[in-house]
């Protein structure tokens, strides 16, 4: 099975990089009959998607994204230093979301066959 890594950085509100990130994991993690593993991991401003009812450049919620990830097996993990530094780490999550580490991120990318940042 191919493993593939998603690390996030965009911000959901200024551009649409966050939603092509999760459309893309969506179609990965949806793709039969080769199902890819896919992790995404969240980082810098990006980290706020992991809070309940973002909103991309558009005005549409991503939390729905979110949870079909979620839904669909796939790992995500906020960097808790990012989130630290943005006051998250304390806030309700979207269930299935959680904080990581730099190690976690460090071990997924040695597992990975792909790495894809957005």
């Amino acid at each position: 099975m191919q493993k593939i890594l998603i690390i996030v950085h965009a911000p959901p509100y200024g551009s649409e990089r966050c939603l092509s990130a999760l459309r893309l994991a969506t179609a990965l993690a949806g793709s039969e009959p080769a199902r890819p593993e896919v992790r995404l991991f969240l980082m810098s401003d990006a980290t706020v998607l992991g809070l309940p009812n973002q909103m991309d450049a558009s005005g549409n919620t991503l939390q729905a994204l979110v949870e079909q990830l979620v839904g669909a097996g796939v790992p995500i993990k906020l960097c808790r230093t990012c989130a630290q530094a943005r006051g998250l780490v304390d806030l309700p999550l979207i269930p299935g979301t959680s904080i990581g580490t730099l190690p976690e991120l460090a071990e997924w990318t040695l597992a990975a066959d792909k790495v894809i940042t957005f």
